[in-house]
């Protein structure tokens, strides 16, 4: 498996942590969680790779974007 498809898979697997936790910490729906993150400014530094962001905790991710971007709950 190369780099680049490990990469993927990790940033998949992390996406998914942290719609779930973003769910149960915030106590709304998955698919509202789902929303939440893909509209948020976290979610392209992911995809980016900016800051090594990527590499963080997923929970330490939840609680930057529940912190950084409180008009996504609006």
């Amino acid at each position: 498996m190369s780099e680049e498809t490990l990469e993927r898979v990790y940033q998949e697997n992390l996406e998914e942590r942290i719609i779930a936790c973003l769910s149960e910490t915030r106590g709304i729906p998955l698919e509202t969680a789902m929303d939440v993150y893909y509209h948020s400014k976290l979610a392209d530094k992911i995809h980016q790779g900016a800051w090594g962001v990527q590499y963080l905790d997923f929970k330490v991710l939840v609680q930057i974007l529940c912190e950084t971007e409180q008009e996504l709950f609006a």
